[in-house]
């Protein structure tokens, strides 16, 4: 029902299955059509204003009134109990700093509440000779009422425990699901590169892993909830989303990305058809 009411609101999506749609249009454009309520959860790694291929540079001021603008209608389209990650990395502040966290710019310019920072930790990265070398970046986990939050902790435990039976009073000390994990996530990045790069690269400038958007999907959200990216990119946010049973809105302005986010999710329908044809009629495994 929410799918074919966004549709009623929008119109065609530029691509769409049963529980993914696409459209190729500016997020706060697209944002503004829909009525209040409608989202579960949203993440997102929108520009960072450091000058990629898909961007082009604003006055730091002006990039932070535009993240206002675009987080308000996030607010305005979050369900009471929703959540709300985005991830950001550094820019240059003139006079100021050399690499400033975009989150520290905008923690409270949204009229979300902060619940915690996430500290993204990652190997892989631009060695330095000046500075220390970057290894993390940041995600805010915002949500619209302190008290009342999907949070699905036993779906995202550690199950690195180093002493997994210890007992105290005969009783075991760890939960047998695994640990709390921390607000530190050592997560790889999407490496690229001759003889580097990682199975799932596409071609895309800034992939976010699948492995942090399945921890993010399944600890924020719920089967069959409704999960938004209005900065898709390669499309991770909805090939996590599909994998894990949610649905998912995207928009994404430049059509090339979007163009890479139908392959991507029609590749994915159809590898999940092959592994349910594999188990339901395992004799044509080997046929």
């Amino acid at each position: 029902m929410v799918m074919n009411n966004i549709k009623k609101k929008i119109g065609k999506p530029y691509y769409e299955n049963e529980n993914c749609i696409i459209y190729n249009m500016d997020c706060l454009e697209g944002m503004k059509i829909l009525k209040d309520d409608v989202v579960n959860l949203t993440f997102t790694s929108p520009p960072y204003n450091i000058g990629k291929e898909y961007e082009s540079i604003m006055d730091n001021d002006e990039y932070i009134f535009w993240c206002k603008e675009w987080t308000a209608e996030v607010h305005r389209l979050t369900k009471s109990n929703g959540s709300f990650l985005f991830n950001l990395g550094y820019f240059q502040v003139e006079g100021k700093g050399k690499e400033v966290p975009i989150v520290y710019m905008l923690w409270d310019k949204t009229p979300f509440y902060l619940l915690q920072e996430i500290v993204w930790n990652y190997e892989a990265g631009v060695a330095c000779k000046k500075v220390l070398s970057p290894r993390n970046e940041k995600l805010l986990w915002f949500v619209k009422d302190e008290n009342d939050y999907v949070f699905n902790l036993d779906d995202i435990r550690d199950k690195n425990v180093k002493y997994p039976n210890q007992k105290k009073n005969g009783r075991l000390r760890c939960n047998t699901l695994g640990k709390n994990p921390s607000n530190v996530w050592q997560i790889a990045k999407v490496t690229s590169g001759k003889n580097r790069s990682a199975k799932e690269r596409m071609d895309h400038p800034a992939q976010t892993p699948i492995d942090l958007l399945n921890r993010i999907i399944l600890g924020f959200s719920n089967r069959d909830e409704l999960v938004l990216d209005p900065f898709m990119g390669s499309g991770s946010t909805a090939e996590a989303a599909l994998l894990n049973g949610r649905k998912v809105l995207g928009f994404e302005i430049n059509k090339n990305y979007c163009d890479l986010i139908a392959e991507r999710v029609d590749s994915l329908i159809q590898s999940e058809r092959n592994r349910l044809s594999q188990l339901r009629f395992p004799e044509l495994v080997n046929s």
